[in-house]
């Protein structure tokens, strides 16, 4: 069953666009700020390239903050070898950078604690048959 066939599981296309949210500056002109869960709505829109399955629903993404105009991400990955890490958190920092009012993105790698397929989204986790 694919996504387009399970209407529990978004498609990735159908992430919407997230729209800043506006902020007043002290001469009056608005400014987009970002806040975490538009941050973790932008994530859902990189994929794990073995999976097929977004990096939020798989459970690597362990904590977005936002400061300001910057978004901090610790994530992980499914195993300290995972050949399509570099990729995965590439695709990562290149969505955040994409959000309006985001002038910094920092991705923290960690290992602790390690990812097991507990941390997968349930729905996601009884659609892989676990």
């Amino acid at each position: 069953m694919t996504e387009e066939q399970n209407p529990e599981l978004p498609a990735a296309d159908a992430v919407a666009d997230v729209a800043p949210v506006g902020d007043a500056t002290v001469d009056g002109s608005a400014s987009a700020v970002v806040n975490a869960d538009q941050a973790r709505l932008v994530l859902r829109r990189v994929k794990d390239p073995e999976l097929n399955l977004n990096i939020v629903d798989l459970g690597l993404i362990y904590d977005v903050q936002t400061e300001g105009s910057t978004v901090r991400v610790d994530m992980s990955l499914t195993s300290p070898g995972c050949p399509s890490g570099p990729e995965i958190m590439g695709e990562a920092e290149q969505q955040l950078r994409e959000l309006p009012g985001v002038t910094d993105v920092v991705m923290n790698l960690v290992w602790t604690p390690p990812w097991t397929p507990d941390r997968i989204e349930p729905r996601v986790r009884a659609y892989m048959g676990f």
